[in-house]
C-alpha cells in the first residue's frame, strides 16, 4: 500500500508541478520547419509521359518526383528560408511566355488539349529556388486522335 501511495503522490506532484517547456518560453516554440544542417541536395526526377493516355486520348501525364524537397503551396522569397526544403514547381509548355505552377505534389503533370505534333515541357523550381532543383525538359509527340473512337 505504501508503494502505491508513494507512486500516486509522485504522479500527482509531477502533474501539478510539471508544465511543458515551450509554455514557459513561447519564443522557442516548436515548429516543423527547423534548420537542418547538412541537408542532402534536392533532386527532381521527371519521366516521359505515360504512353497509353498519350496515344489513345492525346493526354500527356508526366510523372515526376522530388527527393529532399516537398512540393507544397509555398510561394515567394520566404520559401528559400525554410527547412526541410519545400516549394512549388513551374511548368512551361513549348517555350510560351506564360507558365503554370504545380503546388499539389500529386506526382504528375497532366496536360490536355495540346494540338497534335511535337511538344516540349520544362518542369523547374522557381527562380529563387533554381539552385535547388534546376529543371528537366520532356519532349514528346501528341498523335492525331480520331475522336470517333473515344
Amino acid at each position: 500500500m505504501t508503494t502505491i501511495a508513494r507512486a500516486l503522490a509522485t504522479a500527482a506532484f509531477l502533474l501539478a508541478a510539471g508544465t511543458p517547456i515551450y509554455a514557459q518560453t513561447p519564443q522557442h516554440a516548436a515548429t516543423q520547419f527547423l534548420p537542418i544542417k547538412n541537408e542532402p541536395a534536392p533532386k527532381l526526377f521527371v519521366d516521359q509521359p505515360l504512353p497509353r493516355p498519350l496515344i489513345t486520348r492525346g493526354v500527356a501525364i508526366i510523372p515526376y518526383r522530388a527527393e529532399n524537397f516537398r512540393i507544397l503551396p509555398i510561394f515567394g522569397a520566404g520559401a528559400t528560408d525554410i527547412s526541410p526544403r519545400a516549394g512549388h514547381l513551374h511548368v512551361s509548355i513549348d517555350d510560351l511566355p506564360w507558365r503554370r505552377a504545380d503546388a499539389g505534389g500529386t506526382g504528375a503533370i497532366v496536360l490536355t488539349g495540346l494540338p497534335p505534333g511535337e511538344h516540349k515541357v520544362l518542369i523547374e523550381s522557381p527562380r529563387q529556388n533554381i539552385k535547388w532543383l534546376g529543371g528537366k525538359v520532356v519532349k514528346f509527340t501528341v498523335p492525331a486522335i480520331d475522336s470517333s473512337h473515344l
